[in-house]
């Protein structure tokens, strides 16, 4: 039999925390080479300005998962069409047998994840005594980023900056009683780099959403917005600026216009890249080296955390007897 899963199940039994571990766990495996997973399939269907994105990955060791998850990223959905930027769909399966144990809900639990990553960047790369986070976005995308940040570090405050003012102030309101901590709207983007330990930029921008000479000396710096060769939305500043830790380098030598444009441009090299996440977490490459240094890490969003996340999700309902059983 296999399990289906809908948002609101996938909602009740997956955590940030779960999700930080278990991802953090899934990159360590990544650096010591028990992980296949080929790079994505990208179809850009360009009359609706979407992308259709299939991403397969089996993972080894102790906490085996294998997977793969369709999704679908819609930048224009939430106002043309209200619907979320993101829907996804995640198939579980036995890695002993190939049998398919559960389909699920995927648009959740790809920005939990995606927040779990840059928990786990964070937890490595960021001061141990960063207290204020500045945002960039107010999405689903960016909540998740907030909560995993407050996960790994002891935050008391946070500013968001959107281009839409309603929906920075929504996002304050609402984040502000969710993690109770401070969260302020902010009327210029600049308010959020200036003062802030730690920088999630999460937005569906094309083109860079501050200037890099604002970053300051010890800011750390989380950016998952951006994931195709030609848009980003960091400028060439900030990265020349910063250490660089990709989710994982051969991806984001592909996909994230952010490195690839200054790449393109001369103004660094593909050594500026200086590790991925997986080996800083195997200690194969080093973290964060003085608090003076600005730490940047790149994320394109990697299969291995979907199906990570999916084999947690998975382990928690047929503990808690929740989804429904079906047979194909």
């Amino acid at each position: 039999m296999t399990l289906l899963l809908n948002r609101q199940n996938v909602i009740s039994l997956l955590t940030m925390n779960d999700a930080i571990e278990t991802v953090q766990e899934a990159f360590r495996q990544l650096a010591l080479g028990r992980v296949t997973m080929p790079q994505r399939a990208v179809v850009r269907i360009a009359a609706h300005h979407g992308v259709h994105l299939a991403m397969p990955a089996h993972i080894g060791g102790e906490a085996e998962a294998l997977a793969v998850k369709v999704v679908t990223v819609y930048p224009d959905n939430p106002v043309q069409h209200k619907l979320p930027t993101i829907f996804g769909l995640l198939v579980l399966h036995d890695a002993q047998t190939g049998a398919p144990l559960a389909v699920m809900d995927a648009g959740y639990l790809t920005a939990v994840r995606t927040g779990a990553v840059s928990g786990v960047a964070t937890r490595f790369l960021a001061r141990r005594n960063a207290r204020t986070v500045g945002v960039f976005g107010a999405s689903v995308q960016a909540e998740t980023q907030l909560m995993a940040v407050c996960a790994v570090r002891n935050i008391k405050s946070a500013r968001v900056f959107d281009t839409e003012r309603n929906r920075a102030r929504m996002f304050a309101e609402e984040l502000s009683r969710r993690l109770d901590i401070e969260v302020l709207p902010v009327n210029h983007p600049r308010e959020a780099i200036v003062g802030c330990d730690v920088v999630a930029v999460a937005t569906s921008a094309s083109t860079p959403v501050f200037d890099g000479t604002w970053l300051e000396p010890g800011q750390h710096v989380n950016a998952v917005g951006s994931h195709a060769p030609q848009t980003r939305e960091l400028d060439t500043t900030a990265v020349m600026r910063s250490k660089v830790i990709a989710d994982q380098v051969e991806a984001c030598l592909v996909e994230a216009g952010d490195l690839m444009i200054p790449i393109q441009e001369g103004a660094i090299t593909r050594e500026h890249l200086r590790a991925g996440l997986g080996e800083v977490v195997a200690g194969l490459k080093p973290a964060r080296e003085s608090d003076e240094e600005i730490t940047l890490f790149k994320s394109v969003g990697l299969a291995l955390q979907d199906a990570a996340t999916a084999s947690v999700v998975y382990r928690k309902a047929l503990e808690a007897r929740v989804g429904t059983e079906f047979a194909f």
